[in-house]
């Protein structure tokens, strides 16, 4: 589905990125990963990525700096060719009680969720403007729905989706732009705790990466939405 196209998957040296990466790889795609401080799981999963019989490759990046940004997408074009997908992912997550969050923690916060994939998509758009490519951006259900002891978590996912809505009228039609907004996702946690949110899902069970991957996949090769956000809710996709 994918091959020939060359992909560029932030934060993927685990995790839910990691699952993105794999199964883009999975359908055909050359996948370029970056990490911040994961190196060791970067280029366990780029090792993986290659024994797909794709051409893999890591870089370094810390989206704080948009030096580092714009050396990233630079050195990606370099080495693939081309850009045809982006999959902004990379992100923090933390909670606080909000009378406590400081402004460092605050500004970090938009920081990693808002401006590293602005910041990333600019530095793309060139690239994939010429591709008639597309940007994926993972968002949140924090960035929907309030959660009282994540503000600033909360906050951020929101302002990234509207970015991802306002990228999509401005770049369309050369660039389609969507959102995955995930829920509750584990990694084979266990506990009551898990299970109330699973409890709360329609389909009485947490999400995992596999489904973030897949929804990944279906706005990667399915019909050239101009606008749009794919919902992932913890056990259940909506529209």
């Amino acid at each position: 589905m994918l091959a020939g196209k060359s992909v560029l998957v932030t934060g993927a040296a685990k995790r839910i990125g990691r699952a993105i990466a794999l199964t883009l790889a999975q359908a055909g795609a050359d996948v370029a990963i970056t990490y911040r401080a994961s190196a060791a799981e970067a280029d366990e999963t780029v090792a993986e990525l290659a024994g797909l019989g794709v051409k893999a490759t890591t870089w370094q990046c810390d989206l704080n700096n948009p030096e580092d940004i714009k050396d990233a997408v630079t050195s990606v074009i370099a080495a693939h060719g081309r850009l045809d997908l982006l999959v902004n992912n990379a992100g923090t997550f933390a909670s606080a009680a909000l009378e406590s969050i400081t402004p460092g923690e605050w500004d970090a916060m938009f920081a990693a969720n808002t401006r590293g994939p602005f910041l990333m998509a600019q530095a793309a758009f060139p690239h994939l403007r010429e591709s008639q490519g597309r940007i994926i951006n993972i968002g949140s259900l924090g960035g929907l729905e309030p959660w009282s002891t994540h503000a600033h978590y909360c906050t951020s996912k929101a302002a990234l989706h509207m970015l991802s809505q306002t990228m999509a009228k401005a770049w369309a039609p050369e660039i389609s732009v969507n959102c995955i907004a995930p829920g509750m996702i584990v990694q084979g946690e266990v506990g009551a705790a898990y299970q109330h949110f699973a409890d709360r899902t329609p389909m009485k069970r947490n999400g995992t990466s596999a489904d973030v991957a897949a929804a990944a996949l279906f706005f990667a090769t399915g019909p050239h939405f101009i606008t749009g956000q794919l919902l992932a809710v913890d056990g259940g996709l909506g529209l």
